[in-house]
């Protein structure tokens, strides 16, 4: 079985999730929104900033890449899938995307 997730709201997380399923989805979003090297004496945990900047279809690639590697290194009771991408009519230029996991432990 396959789950999706995304950074957008993250104002349900709650620490110390008892759910597996629940909690590998939350610690996928936290990674999808802490930029990696943005977290005091934890530098390493987050999500690779290195496509801002670039156009939008090197950006895609790049950062399916920093998902990836992120979801590998920081969630290991899942295995990325894929990941789509939102349009945003009110900012063109934004990056949304939607991870598709599929849970190994549960």
């Amino acid at each position: 079985m396959t789950y999706t997730v995304n950074a957008v709201n993250l104002s349900a997380v709650r620490l110390l999730e008892n759910e597996t399923v629940t909690s590998v989805l939350q610690n996928i979003a936290l990674v999808l929104r802490t930029p990696k090297g943005s977290v005091p004496m934890y530098r390493e945990f987050g999500l690779s900033q290195t496509f801002l900047d670039k156009p939008m279809p090197v950006a895609k690639v790049m950062m399916i890449s920093a998902l990836k590697e992120a979801i590998e290194r920081w969630e290991p009771r899942a295995e990325f899938v894929g990941v789509t991408f939102a349009a945003n009519a009110s900012n063109p230029g934004e990056l949304d995307p939607t991870v598709e996991v599929r849970i190994i432990s549960e």
